[in-house]
This record gives structure tokens, C-alpha cells and sequence, in this order.
């Protein structure tokens, strides 16, 4: 028997080969091979997601700390643990676009948002979901790297701090927001807002338990912290909405107000 990536030959009781690491695949696919290899794919039960997902609220000191010093096989690493947190997202934005998507208010509540306006935008958030997802990453980590920083990581290892903590956050609500779509899908914006709270709250947990500060000088700097994700915040959403004018997406008539 010969391995089917590298044509290395293989001793018949191997499950992997020792020179590329590929598995051994023996059988053909079967509707119950298929749905273990997906299972495993996206759970990796090898890599322990239910002790990563249970970890990262009792000990995430723990998950985040062995992963940046090299322990790399006890729990599920950020890349993966952030896959699956992109699946739920889009399905999550598959279900809203094809069932919800009129039933949503996206103005906020807002009686004299221009409607073109706040359609424009909803397109622009469901299109590229993943990359708004993604630039929350160095908006958090940089204040965290500034000032929650004893353990003296540098930015690159912050990222990954907030890899697992945006990927929980998703995980986390998933359920709650297909609940919120199900039951009332009018609430779905405003349920948001106290669920993206509790992501800085849980940020700022996650972050004392890494760095283990005084409680004076954890609230101080939890206030400048979250100062300084908001400033951030509001001004790289200041930017794409000028690159989103820049390129004809957006002009001055959307932002006028409706009398």
C-alpha cells in the first residue's frame, strides 16, 4: 500500500503517513464517512473544541497562554476556533437576507434616518460581514497592547488573544441571535448593542486574567481601554464610509436626514 499524496509506501496498519502525515483513506465515501469527516472538520474533537469553548470562560489564561508559548495540541487553535465562528456568522447572514431581512430595522430606531441610506448600509454590512468581523481584531488588540500588557506579548500575539475572544463572542451568540430572529426579528439590531457590551466586558476579563492587575489599576485602565476602542472605532468607520463615498457607493443625498 502506497500513500495517495506523496506515494510513499505504507505499512497496512498505518492511519497516517509518517513522511507527509496525510490519513490513510481506505474506504470510499459513504454518506457516514462524509458526515464524520465534516463533523471533525469543523468540531475537531482531536483538538478539543468543547474543552476550548468551556476554557476560554473558566481559565482563558490558560487556552490563550499554552497556544503563544507552543503547547499546540490541547485545545483547538485561534484559526480553526474562528473558522467555525465564520460558518455560524454566515449562516446567520444567509438566514436574515433570505427570511428577516424586511422584518429588521436597521436605522436603529432612528425616525429621520434616510431609509436609501440605511439600506445602502445593510447591503454594504451583509456583503463584506466577514471582513467587518475581522477588523475588530487590531481595533482591540492595540489598546490592549498598549495597556494591558504585563505579560509583555507583542501585537502579533494580542491579534491572537482577540482572534479567540471575537470567535467565542460569535459562537456565544449564535444561538442567542437565531432565538432573537425566530421569536421577534424586530429586536435583532437593538439585541446587539448590550451583546457587543458584554464582548468588552468578557474582553476585559480576559485580559486581567492574562495580566493579573491591582483592581486600581484595572479600572482605570478598562475606562482608558474602552475610550480608546470606541475612538478607534468611530474613526476607521469614519474612514470606510470615505473610501464608500470615494468609490460611488455612498454620496452626500444618503446622509440628509428625512424631515
Amino acid at each position: 500500500m502506497e500513500c495517495k499524496n506523496c506515494h510513499t509506501n505504507l505499512r497496512t496498519d498505518f492511519s497516517y503517513c509518517p513522511d507527509c502525515g496525510a490519513k490513510v483513506i481506505r474506504n470510499r465515501i459513504t454518506l457516514k464517512n462524509l458526515s464524520f469527516d465534516i463533523f471533525e472538520r469543523y468540531f475537531n474533537l482531536d483538538n478539543s473544541f468543547f474543552k476550548t469553548f468551556l476554557h476560554l470562560f473558566s481559565k482563558p489564561e490558560v487556552v490563550l497562554r499554552g497556544y503563544i508559548s507552543g503547547t499546540r495540541k490541547k485545545y483547538l487553535n485561534p484559526i480553526s476556533y474562528l473558522g467555525i465562528a465564520l460558518t455560524l456568522s454566515g449562516i446567520t447572514v444567509f438566514l436574515i437576507k433570505k427570511f428577516y431581512a424586511s422584518n429588521i430595522d436597521f436605522t436603529g430606531g432612528s425616525n429621520n434616518m434616510n431609509p436609501e441610506f440605511a439600506e445602502k448600509y445593510s447591503e454594504f454590512v451583509f456583503d463584506y460581514s466577514s471582513f467587518m468581523f475581522l477588523i475588530y481584531f487590531p481595533i482591540l488588540a492595540f489598546p490592549a497592547y498598549l495597556l494591558f500588557n504585563k505579560i509583555k506579548y507583542n501585537f502579533s500575539e494580542y491579534i491572537v488573544v482577540f482572534i479567540y475572544i471575537m470567535a467565542h463572542y460569535s459562537i456565544v451568540t449564535f444561538p442567542i441571535g437565531i432565538s432573537t430572529l425566530i421569536i421577534n426579528p424586530d429586536y435583532y439590531v437593538e439585541m446587539s448593542k448590550p451583546l457587543l457590551g458584554a464582548t468588552l466586558l468578557y474582553s476585559i476579563y480576559v485580559l486581567q486574567r492574562l495580566n493579573r492587575f491591582s483592581i486600581k489599576n484595572l479600572l482605570w485602565k478598562s475606562v482608558i481601554y474602552l475610550f480608546l476602542v470606541v475612538t478607534i472605532f468611530f474613526i476607521t468607520i469614519m474612514g470606510i464610509m470615505l473610501i464608500l463615498m470615494l468609490t460611488g457607493v455612498f454620496n452626500l443625498n444618503d446622509f440628509a436626514p428625512v424631515k
